[in-house]
C-alpha cells in the first residue's frame, strides 16, 4: 500500500485531495510538476481496490475529519471505482467533486480516449505503474498463484491481453508488465498515458476558490 499525507493541515486556503492509495505517487508527481504547493494529500488504503463497498463509508469519515481540521476545499481522488454510484452519493452529501470516469484506468488514458477503445478492451487486463510495482503483493500472493500456478487459467483464462498503461518510462516496470503477460499466457500491449486527466483535474480543483 502506498499512501501519503501532508502535515500542513487546518488551512482553509489549501486543497486537500482524499485519494486512493493506488494513485498517491501520481498525485504527488502532478503536484510537483505543476507547482501546486497549496495541495495536500491523504489516502485511503490501496487494497480497497478489491473491496469497493468500503470506499464510500471510509471517504465519508475522511471528509468529516478533514472539515473538522479546517479544510474548506476538498477534492476526491477517486473515480467511481466499482462503487455503483455510492461514491457520488457521498460527494453530493458533502458538496465535493471527484475524478470523472468509472476507474483510474479510464482517467489515466483520458476519458475521450478510453470511451473510444473501451469496447475493444473488454477482454484486457489493465496494469498501471502501481500495479507493476505491487504485482506480487496484489495478484500473485493473494490469489495463491505462487503456490498454485495451475489457477492462472481459472483466474485469467477469459482475458486476451495485458495492457500496461504506463505513467512513466521505467524499463524495470516495463519488464514486470511483460513478464506478467508471459506468466498469464496473454498477449501484451504497452500504452504510455502519462497522468492522463489527473493533471487537468488537479489543476482545475486547485484553481477553484472555496465556496
Amino acid at each position: 500500500m502506498e499512501t501519503a499525507t501532508n502535515t500542513l493541515q487546518g488551512k482553509p486556503d489549501r486543497l486537500l485531495v482524499i485519494g486512493c492509495g493506488m494513485i498517491a505517487r501520481e498525485v504527488l508527481a502532478v503536484k510537483e510538476q505543476l507547482g501546486l504547493d497549496h495541495l495536500d494529500l491523504t489516502c485511503l488504503p490501496a487494497e480497497f481496490h478489491y473491496y469497493p463497498d468500503r470506499i464510500p463509508p471510509a471517504l465519508d469519515k475522511a471528509i468529516v475529519k478533514a472539515k473538522a481540521e479546517g479544510y474548506d476545499r476538498i477534492f476526491v481522488g477517486y473515480a467511481d471505482c466499482g462503487t455503483g454510484g455510492m461514491l457520488d452519493g457521498v460527494c453530493e452529501k458533502h458538496g465535493v467533486e471527484r475524478m470523472a470516469g468509472p476507474h483510474c484506468f479510464a482517467f489515466y488514458q483520458g476519458m475521450q480516449a478510453f470511451e473510444a477503445i473501451a469496447d475493444g478492451d473488454m477482454l484486457s487486463f489493465y496494469m498501471t505503474d502501481f500495479l507493476c510495482r505491487q504485482f506480487d503483493a496484489f495478484f500473485i500472493k493473494p490469489l495463491g498463484l505462487d503456490r498454485h500456478p495451475e489457477l492462472i487459467r481459472d483466474y485469467f483464462g477469459h482475458y486476451q491481453k495485458v495492457v500496461y498503461l504506463a505513467q512513466t518510462n521505467d524499463p524495470a516496470l516495463d519488464k514486470v508488465a511483460e513478464d506478467a503477460a508471459k506468466l498469464l499466457g496473454l498477449a501484451y500491449e504497452r500504452r504510455f498515458t502519462g497522468y492522463g486527466d489527473l493533471t487537468a483535474s488537479l489543476a482545475k480543483a486547485t484553481a477553484k476558490k472555496a465556496g
